[in-house]
Formats: C-alpha cells, structure tokens, sequence
C-alpha cells in the first residue's frame, strides 16, 4: 500500500500576484492622471525678485481689475477708460497679434473676487494667451 507523505506548508508568501496587481494599478493611474487636471496655467510671479517680466523687445500688456470689479488695460486709445472684460481680451489679441512675445499680466485689487480675476484669465484664454501672468507686491511695500 502506498502511503502518501504529508508536504510540508511553506511558510513564504507568494508576492507575484501582488506585482501584478500593483502595475495594472499603475497603469491606471498613469493613464487617468492626464485627464483629470483642471484649471487655467499661470505662470505666477515670485515674490523676492524685482525683474519678473523680460521687458527687451517690448513692455507687458497689463490687464488692471479694480475693486468695484472694472477692467482696464494699459495699451489702447484710453488705459484710464474702465471697459468689459471682453473687450480687454479684443484690445489684447490684437496687440498680440502684431508682437506676439508680448507677456500678458493681470493686476488684481486684493478686495476683487478670484471669480473676477479667473473670468478674466478664461476671457485672455478664449483670445489665445499663450500665458498670463499674475502681478503682486512684495510683503516690505
């Protein structure tokens, strides 16, 4: 009669399932991550510098919202003269079009909205801005 013989339990974990799990997870998330991105991209000004724009060929377009909420941007007929905020992006885009290496900044009151200010980013987007800068003052001013 044959007798079969116990086998012993091993006693080590069996870890190639677990790789397999943990590549097709990431994977996954290397493929989703891409598309769940959102938001406008800013190119955001530092702090402790002073020379935050290359000025050499021309001077920024500067987009200015005040604290009632009025846009006014520095080139055009009338920089004082409060406009619509889709008329800042026309007066821009055509700017742009005749330099297009104009850096374009926003200037924003601190009692303004972000609502504002992001409105107006999305107007500068639509007008095809490659890039907006936000303007700030230094924390000693």
């Amino acid at each position: 009669m044959y007798v079969r013989k116990k086998r012993r339990q091993v006693a080590e974990i069996n870890v190639v399932p677990y790789i397999d799990v943990m590549l097709v997870l990431l994977i996954i998330f290397m493929a989703t991550a891409p598309l769940i991105t959102h938001g406008v991209k800013v190119d955001l000004p530092q702090m402790q510098e002073s020379d935050l724009v290359d000025t050499k060929d021309a001077p920024p377009i500067i987009a200015s919202i005040d604290s009632q909420g009025r846009y006014y941007v520095s080139v055009g007929t009338d920089p004082e003269a409060p406009m619509d905020a889709v008329e800042v992006a026309a007066i821009i885009k055509l700017k742009l079009q005749q330099n297009p290496d104009t850096p374009v900044m926003i200037k924003g009151s601190g009692k303004v909205s972000y609502q504002e200010v992001l409105l107006l980013m999305d107007f500068l987007k639509n007008a095809g801005v490659p890039s907006v800068g936000l303007m700030t003052k230094s924390f000693e001013e």
